[in-house]
Formats: C-alpha cells, structure tokens, sequence
C-alpha cells in the first residue's frame, strides 16, 4: 500500500512538471467523456419527445387517414371523389365488436374574419370528443357540445392565435366570426389554451398544428358546406368530393389494437384501387420509436467513443515523448534496484491520474448539458428570434436527459482507455537496458 501511494505521488510529481502538456492531454478525455454524456442526454431527449408525440395519439387508437390519390387517379372531369365516408364510419361501428368509439373529423381551409381582420386558417367540423383525443383545453367558454351537434348550431371554438388575431382587444365569447366565401356565420362559445404543434412521424403520421384552428360540430359543416370543395385557379377549377379526412378509433384493449387494425384494413379493402387511406396504427409507431431511439443512442455513443480513442492515443502519444525524456531518469532508477514492475507501475500511474482528472472534469462538465444548450438557446434567441422561430420544434424545446448509467460507464471507459494506451509505454520504459538509459544524454 505504501509503495502504490509513493509511486502516486511520484506521478503526480512528475506531471507537475510540465503542466501545459498534462492538461493538453487531460483535455483529450474530458473532450471524449462529455461527448458521451452530452451525446447520449441529447439523444434521449429527442427520442423522449418523439415518443411523447406518439403516444399522445394514445396506445388504444388506430387513425384512420383520407389521403389524396395520385394525379393517374384523379378523374378527368376535375372533381374526384376519394377518402372515408359516413357510410363506411358507421360500418367500421357496427360491425367491429373490439371499437368502443370513434370520432369522425372533417377538415377544410377556409379565411375567416371579424370586422376588418382577416386570416387564413382550418375549420374544423368535429364531435365533443374531439378535445379529449387531441388533449385540447379549453381556457374560457366550453367545447362543442352534443346538443350543438345535434341541434346543428352555428357555435364555433377558437384557437388561442386566432383568437389573439381577430380579437386582439375584446373578449372573443359571445361574437361572430364570418367566412369571406359565404354568408355564414359562427358565434364564438369557447376559446382553447395554446397546443404545440405534434411533429411529423416517419412517412405514417403527417404533422398537425391545432395553431390557427375553428372547431364546429360535424353536422353543421355538413349541412352548410357540404362534401364538395372547389378552388379556382388561373381561369380553372379543381374540386373535390370528401366527407371525412379522419376517423379516430378507440378499442377496448390495447392488446386488441392490431387484430382491430386488421380488420379495419379488411373492411375498407376497396381503397386499394385509389390508394386514398392510410391506416396508422400509434402503438406500431411507438415500438419503432423505441427501437430507433436505441440505435440512435448507440450510433451516437459510437461517435462518442471515438473521442475518447482520440484522448487515448493522445495519452500514448505524450507518454511514449516522456519515456524518450526522461530515459536517464529510468536508467538511474533501475541502477539503484527498481524492477521493471515499478517501472510499467510508475507511468501506469501517470496514465491512470490523467485519465481520472480528464473523467471526473468530463463528467461534471456533461452533468451542465441541460442548463447549457438552454443558455445557448435564450442567447440565439435574444440575438436573432427570427432565426430562432424558422428552427423546427424540436430543436427549441427538447430538453437533454442524461442518462444515470452514461456516467460511470464513461468513466471506467475513459480510466480502461488511458491504462489501455499507457500499457505499451510504460512496457518500453521497463525494457530498456539499464547501461544504455544512464549514457543518454
């Protein structure tokens, strides 16, 4: 015990030395053991974030998407009729015995207006589930209700940016808003708290952005505007028929969720021909969120680990100059009885302190990434907010979630990289003929 903490101090010694290359070299791993702590945090919490997109939608549902067909689909004649039909939602209902409910949507881009202010934005024609699926709330007011929905009423629900835009003074509840292609109007019974936006998921889930939403019962929006949409262009028209963009299904059980989703796409097989649904299932999302989450976290744990084969090679590469300098030192040394074990031990040691000085720094460096990235956000933010704003979500709201188990693997891997790379250096020094070191000069 005695002989290891004199052979510490003499490393530490010896180190002290030269200062400016120890802390060069202990930079290597400090570099190498951030990395892997900043890397692996920053990759949980994107993963983390997806996942919270996915299951959201909620791990009982099945989504039911109306997809437009390619152009060689479209009828000629400029209106086609494509997508989910009341018929079929009704269908799905009464012959599924595993749904326990399903919610019908319709969504149209529309302009709305009060007074002289006018946005664009989607009307939304829905059923009082709605909220609850999309975990909307309501911040004043109420959501549609079944009686408007069956009683036809010309209620509407406002998202909170368009209820700051068209209402930028007054008190939105109780007023109207009008369509600019129509006649009809809305009186405002509610206004929703704001919702960030969910993020696209692979090629199966488009994004949403409940942003610049108007939410009114299903039945009205059928009963005034109808299956039919045109759009001028140009002198020309395209249109389209379309009674339902979406059916969210809930099932019983989780467990019933892909045999539902089976029989779904079994029951609506005469799309096959226009390719004009898309049938996502969240809970197949959120596996295949976990698996690449996994492989995300490894490839960059990879990347990582490079750093730290840098650091490593950077100690060899000081070490095997420190054998080369200080060869007197180990002639002398083995002269007065030193065997080549105290040798290899001695610059071991050299190795190992450097090692755990650039693996304890690296790690209470790594344990600031969350405060750090959102220092570095509010400071893009205050030097340039729009850059800010044109950043996807992602990147201005994740947070970074370091992993417990990153940190000590870190460490010992930083500590087996510098024994690693100090074995051959130190075998060098313990080899050399003792009558050849005390002649260099």
């Amino acid at each position: 015990m005695v002989i290891w903490l004199r052979t510490i101090q003499l490393g530490i010694k010896s180190l002290w030395l030269h200062p400016l290359r120890s802390l060069l070299t202990v930079l290597g791993i400090f570099i190498g053991v951030a990395s892997v702590i900043w890397l692996l945090a920053i990759s949980k919490g994107i993963g983390d974030e997806a996942r919270k997109q996915i299951e959201s939608l909620g791990a009982d549902t099945i989504i039911i998407r109306s997809m437009k067909p390619p152009t060689e689909k479209l009828s000629p004649s400029g209106v086609t009729p494509y997508g989910l039909t009341r018929e079929e939602f009704a269908m799905l209902i009464e012959t599924i015995p595993t749904i326990r409910g399903a919610l019908p949507i319709r969504e149209i881009r529309r302009q709305f207006q009060y007074a002289d202010r006018v946005i664009d934005g989607r009307l939304v024609g829905c059923t009082p589930e709605y909220a609850d699926v999309t975990k909307l709330k309501v911040q004043r007011g109420h959501f549609i209700t079944d009686s408007e929905n069956s009683n036809y009423a010309n209620s509407c629900v406002l998202a909170a940016n368009v209820a700051d835009d068209l209402f930028p003074v007054e008190d939105p509840i109780g007023k109207r808003i009008y369509m600019p292609e129509s006649t009809d109007y809305y009186n405002v019974v509610g206004i929703l708290e704001p919702k960030m936006a969910s993020a696209a998921i692979g090629g199966s889930l488009s994004s949403q952005d409940f942003s610049r939403d108007i939410y009114i019962p299903i039945k009205t929006l059928q009963q005034r505007i109808g299956d039919t949409v045109t759009t001028r262009r140009g002198g020309s028209f395209e249109g389209e028929i379309l009674e339902l963009n979406q059916i969210t299904v809930r099932v019983a059980q989780v467990s019933d969720v892909k045999r539902t989703a089976e029989l779904i796409e079994q029951a609506l097989a005469s799309h096959d021909r226009l390719e004009d649904i898309a049938v996502v299932v969240p809970l197949e999302l959120l596996e295949q969120a976990r698996t690449t989450q996994a492989m995300f976290m490894i490839f960059m744990g990879m990347i990582a680990a490079i750093s730290l084969l840098v650091g490593g090679i950077g100690i060899m590469n000081i070490m095997l100059a420190t054998v080369t300098e200080r060869t007197r030192e180990i002639g002398i040394r083995r002269a007065l009885g030193a065997k080549r074990a105290d040798i290899v031990r001695q610059f071991l040691v050299e190795t190992s302190v450097l090692s755990i000085v650039g693996g304890v720094t690296g790690i209470l460096f790594g344990l600031l990434c969350g405060p750090i990235i959102n220092l570095a956000r509010y400071a893009a933010e205050w030097y340039s907010p729009e850059t800010m704003r044109q950043l996807p979500e992602v990147i201005q709201t994740v947070q970074p979630q370091i992993l417990p188990e990153s940190i000590p693997i870190a460490f010992y891997i930083s500590l087996a990289v510098g024994i690693l790379f100090g074995i051959y250096p130190a075998m060098r020094a313990a080899k050399m003929n003792p009558i050849e070191a005390l002649r260099h000069e």
